[in-house]
């Protein structure tokens, strides 16, 4: 059985936080639009490698393999996969665990790349601020890309009369207000904040259509959050206690 120590740890933080700045805040739209283009493909795997780079503090080979291995997952789901199953949330699911066994098995092959890197000195102030904001991000950002491939089916049904883009920016919004209450210890709170979302939303979903639209939408948004603010902050405080 493999020891896990805090340089693995902190090797596993570095890496997750370089993936999900590759994968959702310097990924755009049309990037993953455009994804089966080779210029866009291969920009993306650069973002990958010099993220993962300057996350480690150096270490080139452990980034080229993790950028590496980013390629092979991506092509496979890119290249391989059937157009009509590529947007699906199985997809998406199953694209981010390999994502991320592949981050885990760099830190098990190379556990001090990041203890001998740039920001080696400093290890025990950086690596919690990574998972914090790792979890912050794939709270928010993730989540609204996994609840969109949830809704997806059900969006045809049903046409918003709303604010244009206002429904992704009340789900991060929700789903942030979620991670601050669960990093604060306060999980009680999430329930005052489906209630307040119910009456709110009350008027707006008496037509049938509607009402189920939203609520699977919430309960998708909410159940997202929790368990990846959940997931989060145990890492948080298992990298804490070590």
């Amino acid at each position: 059985m493999i020891a896990v120590t805090f340089d693995m740890m902190a090797g596993f933080a570095a890496l997750l936080l370089a993936h999900v700045l590759a994968d959702f805040t310097c990924q755009t739209k049309g990037m993953v639009a455009n994804k089966r283009h080779a210029g866009v493909f291969t920009l993306h795997i650069g973002i990958v490698f010099g993220l993962s780079l300057a996350a480690l503090g150096g270490a080139l080979h452990v980034a080229a393999a993790v950028a590496g291995a980013h390629m092979l997952i991506d092509g496979i789901k890119t290249y391989v996969l059937p157009e009509g199953w590529r947007g699906t949330f199985t997809a998406f699911a199953l694209d981010q665990l390999a994502h991320l066994a592949s981050l885990a098995a760099a830190v098990v092959i190379w556990p001090g790349a990041v203890a001998n890197g740039l920001w080696a000195p400093w290890l025990d102030l950086l690596v919690g601020p990574a998972v914090i904001l790792s979890g912050l991000i794939l709270t928010v950002i993730a989540g609204g890309y996994a609840v969109g491939l949830i809704t997806a089916p059900y969006a045809k049904a049903f046409k918003a009369q709303g604010l244009e883009n206002a429904g992704q920016m009340i789900g991060r919004l929700e789903r942030a207000v979620i991670f601050l209450l669960i990093a604060m210890g306060e999980p009680a709170g999430i329930g005052f904040l489906i209630a307040a979302k119910s009456l709110l939303r009350f008027e707006a979903t008496k037509e049938q259509k509607a009402s189920e639209y939203v609520i699977i939408g919430t309960l998708t948004s909410f159940g997202w959050a929790l368990g990846i603010s959940t997931a989060s902050m145990a890492l948080f405080r298992l990298v804490a206690a070590s």
